[in-house]
């Protein structure tokens, strides 16, 4: 088997650019409110990791070792997660978002050896009793605790002490020479499709990630990267990037302080931004430059729009952009710039790509007619079928599975970049996974249903759990939704079924703009809103028998990226309304 590391690319780039930055974060402010930031170069961060690893493996943090991370993102964070890699441990990694309950679940499952945390972490550790029959290992981020074993930089002072004693301090000291098959992270889905589950990356899986975004985005080393989500924020060093991390609460993106990313781009020269929908809403829609000193109190009142040149593109993820967000971001950006959407999940990361001039050129009028949601075409060295809808297990990967073209069904992907399995879960990398006869891998059901179009690319119509299966028809998500999402006076829309004297009814559930309408928009009385609604779904086949539509005041979103809707949250709420 080859010797894969993913961090080998950190030593590869604190070899060939010692000197640049490698992730910057914020520390404090100065007395005008300027927000200082911390930093490590290449070299730095490839050293201190290289300390880190050592001592990890001295303690018995070592080779297959699984280890629970649990520091927020900091300069911490970054060091440790490439020691983990470098020592061949697997960090288990899990967002502190999805609750207590289930982070000791998830805890549960991936009996961890080793547990590192900051103080708050140990504190929920030893009050809940995560993992406590697993973890053998303690390692704290913070000051220095009985309970909470050895800090990280005693750790790292082992590690220095172990090369200072091993030739003279000259030990030529590598990263561990795992295998690509080889477990290299469990990463846990955030829940909001499903319960929370651990999908096994392995050290391949990362190389193939890495490999498919450069190739299909272009991306240089010594480009500057902007990270709003602290997972991607580990691919920049593997890309040759400057990872440069803003301020703010990363549970809520969709709340961020637009000047807290505006900031830093104009300040670092940022050239990649990655951000979910919410947050490239929350900064087109409420960024305000000062003008002669003056800041307007509202959009409408000036016709001045910056550019940030030096933004050579964006990626959002995390669920469908709609065209409305990207037109209104890409205002600040000079034309030849692009804000990119990728499409995939956890388990396989990319699928398919598109950008921004190709939506606002073409997709979105299709959209707009219920033709779903264009992701664009294929990754490199991935490969995507349309297979039949079912809710049942496929032991077997059979050509007779695919659908006829243009017909919508499951999307199933096969590649290098795609997880086979779920820590511990047999029953669902069962409901989740194909065996491929052929190559003895996985395929992965992305439990989305689309279909290619004439031009080979792929269109997302939604979640397979959220279709709404009628007597007459059965409905997806972004069809439906497209259409009634381009009226001006909505920012979104989702189709819920709810069980009316046994009978399966579609419900549209509305959430209107709070603000930043026209004048017209804001006097749209919700009575006058649903008539046209009505009238526009008229237009189309596909939309003219959904009639109940309810107002809801805010949608209940994903913890992580604030932009996945729960639908499942919604049609319990909407099947109260009715009735």
């Amino acid at each position: 088997m080859p010797i894969v590391n993913i961090a080998s690319h950190l030593k590869q780039m604190a070899q060939q650019r010692p000197d640049q930055i490698a992730v910057r974060f914020p520390a404090s402010r100065d007395a005008n409110g300027e927000t200082q930031y911390t930093s490590y170069t290449y070299q730095q961060l490839d050293q201190k990791s290289d300390d880190l690893a050592m001592g990890l493996e001295r303690i018995g943090i070592g080779r297959g070792v699984k280890a629970a991370l649990m520091v927020p993102p900091s300069l911490e964070f970054f060091t440790l997660t490439f020691a983990l890699f470098k020592a061949g441990a697997v960090p288990v990694l899990i967002d502190p978002g999805i609750g207590i309950k289930n982070l000791g679940k998830c805890l549960a499952e991936a009996e961890p050896e080793a547990f590192i945390g900051v103080t708050k972490a140990h504190l929920a550790r030893l009050l809940f009793g995560w993992a406590k029959r697993s973890i053998k290992h303690l390692v704290t981020v913070g000051r220095r605790l009985a309970w909470a074993g050895r800090t990280w930089q005693e750790v790292a002072a082992e590690g220095r002490t172990r090369r200072s004693s091993e030739q003279n301090g000259t030990i030529d000291w590598h990263p561990a020479a795992t295998e690509a098959e080889e477990t290299a992270a469990i990463l846990f889905t955030s829940g909001s499709t499903g319960v929370p589950k651990g999908a096994v990356y392995s050290h391949g899986n990362f190389a193939a990630q890495v490999a498919a975004l450069k190739a299909a985005l272009q991306i240089e080393p010594g480009e500057v990267d902007l990270c709003t989500f602290p997972l991607f924020a580990l691919f920049a060093p593997a890309l040759g990037m400057t990872a440069v991390v803003p301020r703010m609460d990363f549970t809520k993106p969709a709340r961020v302080n637009p000047a807290e990313i505006v900031g830093p781009i104009q300040r670092f020269q940022i050239n990649n931004l990655f951000g979910s929908p919410a947050l490239l809403n929350r900064v087109g829609r409420d960024w305000r430059p000062a003008v002669q000193g003056h800041t307007p109190s509202n959009a409408q009142t000036t016709d001045v729009i910056e550019k940030w040149p030096s933004l050579r593109r964006v990626l959002s993820a995390g669920a469908p952009v709609s065209p409305m967000i990207l037109e209104r971001f890409s205002k600040y950006l000079l034309p030849q710039s692009q804000i990119f959407t990728p499409y995939g999940a956890t388990e396989s990361l990319p699928v398919a790509v598109i950008g921004s001039h190709e939506i606002l050129g073409e997709t979105q009028k299709l959209t707009a007619q219920g033709a779903g949601t264009c992701v664009g075409k294929p990754a490199p060295s991935i490969h995507v079928e349309i297979i039949r809808i079912t809710d049942e297990p496929i032991p077997v990967w059979s050509d007779e599975l695919r659908v006829r073209p243009g017909e919508i069904g499951e999307i199933v992907v096969h590649g290098p970049m795609v997880t086979q399995e779920y820590y511990n879960r047999p029953d669902l990398t069962a409901l989740a996974k194909i065996r491929d006869p052929e190559s003895g891998r996985m395929r992965h059901r992305m439990g989305d249903v689309g279909y290619f179009d004439a031009q080979g690319r792929l269109w997302f119509c939604g979640r397979k759990s959220h279709r709404v299966v009628t007597p007459a028809r059965t409905y997806f998500t972004e069809p439906v939704e497209g259409i009634f999402n381009q009226h001006p006076a909505v920012f979104r829309t989702a189709l819920v079924g709810v069980r009316k004297q046994g009978t399966v009814e579609p419900i549209l559930c509305i959430e209107r703009y709070p603000r930043f309408q026209s004048r017209d928009d804001q006097k749209r009385t919700n009575t006058q809103l649903l008539s046209e609604l009505r009238d526009l779904g008229a237009n189309f086949e596909l939309t003219t028998p959904i009639r109940t539509m309810l107002f809801h005041p805010h949608f209940p979103v994903d913890i992580r990226h604030n932009s996945k809707i729960f639908r499942e949250k919604l049609a319990l709420w909407a099947a109260t309304a009715v009735r």
